[in-house]
């Protein structure tokens, strides 16, 4: 997880936004926008995990992976 060193910030965003983001997550207003924060971060890390798309070669089988728990 990224560090938890705060800062404090002031953001203008369309009301009708952050209501829908806000339903959405059915949280309030600075967990809505870590939320969000954290998802377009990890968005980043999807991508390059999606590149290695049929490259590598599992040893294991999905059971095993499951057994393995």
């Amino acid at each position: 997880m990224i560090s938890m060193e705060a800062r404090k910030i002031t953001v203008e965003i369309p009301a009708v936004l952050l209501e829908k983001a806000q339903r959405a997550s059915g949280t309030g207003i600075t967990q809505t926008v870590r939320t969000g924060l954290e998802l377009l971060a990890a968005s980043q890390a999807y991508e390059r995990m999606r590149q290695f798309r049929g490259k590598i070669r599992f040893t294991r089988t999905a059971s095993e992976l499951k057994d393995d728990r």
